[in-house]
């Protein structure tokens, strides 16, 4: 395979994990939000304990998403392949 090939992956799938991890830390923030301030949502959702696990639930999603990316990243970067795997 021809090495500018391989740095094209390489640079592809740290832009995508960069990707993940901006999604994830948005989620966290839409679920910090959502926990900590649910008067803006309870038009969206008619109960508070479905509100209040669905922040929860969305706060858990964001964290996950966002360590996924960053060692996502890392691995890219370093080119490790247990990093890659996680």
């Amino acid at each position: 395979v021809p090495m500018g090939v391989l740095s094209c992956i390489k640079y592809l799938m740290f832009v995508f994990n960069v990707l993940v991890f901006a999604g994830g830390t948005c989620l966290s923030g839409v679920g910090v939000w959502v926990a900590v301030d649910p008067a803006g949502f309870q038009d969206i959702v008619a109960t508070k304990a479905v509100l209040r696990a669905g922040a929860y639930l969305l706060l858990a999603v964001g964290i996950a998403l966002a360590l996924l990316g960053f060692l996502g990243c890392c691995g890219a970067l370093r080119r490790s392949r247990p990093l890659l795997l996680a």
